[in-house]
């Protein structure tokens, strides 16, 4: 039976309709907007698993407690290049859109400004992050550390995170380089997508919990890591310089004997580094030569044109913003469940 058809919904109605959806969930109507900023460019993006298919996500977190609906969020800082973002349980987006405008602060004054986050939840996606730094005309990096859901070698089950990478450059002439990754083959979420979608999944993607492979969206509950061993050490290397440098672990307190090491959390750190301070100060007009380099260069295959990282994204961006955001059936359901629940009324779909 296929899948039913996506719901068409007006960009700027869609971010009106989840904004209230949290402020109703109790959300600050600053907090709410700056959820709703990061969710909505995700889907613009066609990021779709990290975009308005959250929205029910983090409205059970908020009504579970999960998620922090008011949190007292501080800027601790004992270097003038660094800071750390204490996050007391706020949702990422809102977390990491302060470390973000913090680390260009600090870039602006220092050369790099370098923010941790500590105990948020959830971060959404982080090429928000560094596409914020990257606006301000600064190479903007991520990285984020979250719970282990994800296989790692010669382990059986779930050792580490599908911890995400992600770097965004200014480039003059052209919407900023993005590369936002995890270290994942493939999403959690998009696994829950496949399912929706009735969907087998590519093979060698995801695994069982006992970490046998299957293209099985039904029974697979974690990503296999990309590149194999690759993968799965960048997963450590990013718990390491986030979360133990935090002083927060989550490995080895989710593996030991923590009581609260199975609680949901999530770490990271942005890092905002100005060219100026690099002897830079044609960077962005030399990016953007690079990026018409690249461009440039012999197709491979002619009807293929070349693209840089961000490219694509940036222009399904453009074509949405235009035409509507696409919503899967399902997450539209439910997004109208939580309407009624909580006293909002949807807005129509497009054409």
């Amino acid at each position: 039976m296929p899948p039913a058809p996506k719901v068409v919904v007006p960009a700027k109605e869609l971010s009106g309709f989840v904004t209230d959806l949290f402020v109703r969930a109790g959300v600050g109507p600053e907090h709410a907007a700056t959820l709703t900023d990061v969710l909505i460019w995700a889907s613009l993006r066609g990021v779709d698993s990290h975009g308005a298919s959250r929205v029910p996500r983090y409205l059970e977190m908020f009504e579970s407690g999960v998620a922090n609906a008011a949190p007292d969020i501080r800027v601790v800082s004992e270097a003038a290049a660094s800071a750390v973002v204490e996050a007391d349980r706020a949702p990422g987006p809102v977390a990491l859109t302060v470390a973000a405008d913090e680390a260009v602060n600090r870039s602006r004054a220092n050369g790099i400004g370098a923010v941790g986050v500590r105990g948020t939840v959830h971060t959404g996606a982080i090429g928000y992050y560094t596409s914020r730094i990257a606006e301000a005309g600064l190479v903007g990096i991520g990285f984020v550390a979250g719970m282990p859901n994800m296989s790692y070698t010669g382990v059986k089950g779930a050792a580490v995170a599908t911890s995400p990478l992600s770097v965004a450059v200014p480039a003059e002439g052209h919407v900023p380089a993005l590369l936002d990754m995890a270290t994942a083959q493939i999403a959690l979420g998009k696994i829950a997508q496949f399912r929706n979608a009735g969907k087998i999944l590519p093979e060698g993607a995801a695994a069982t919990a006992d970490g046998v492979p299957t293209t099985d969206p039904n029974v697979a509950k974690m990503p296999l890591p990309l590149g194999g061993a690759k993968g799965a050490g960048m997963s450590l290397m990013f718990e390491l310089i986030t979360s133990v440098l935090l002083g927060a672990p989550i490995l080895s307190s989710f593996h030991g004997d923590d009581p609260a090491g199975r609680k949901h959390r999530q770490n990271a750190l942005l890092i905002a580094l100005d060219p100026a301070a690099f002897g830079g100060d044609g960077f962005a007009a030399a990016a953007g030569t690079t990026l018409e380099t690249l461009k440039g260069l012999p197709r491979a295959d002619e009807d293929t044109e070349i693209v840089y990282p961000g490219e694509r994204s940036a222009a399904t961006a453009r074509a949405r913003a235009a035409k509507g955001v696409p919503v899967a059936a399902k997450v539209w359901n439910e997004l109208r469940a939580a309407a009624d629940k909580l006293g909002v009324t949807p807005p129509q779909p497009a054409g």
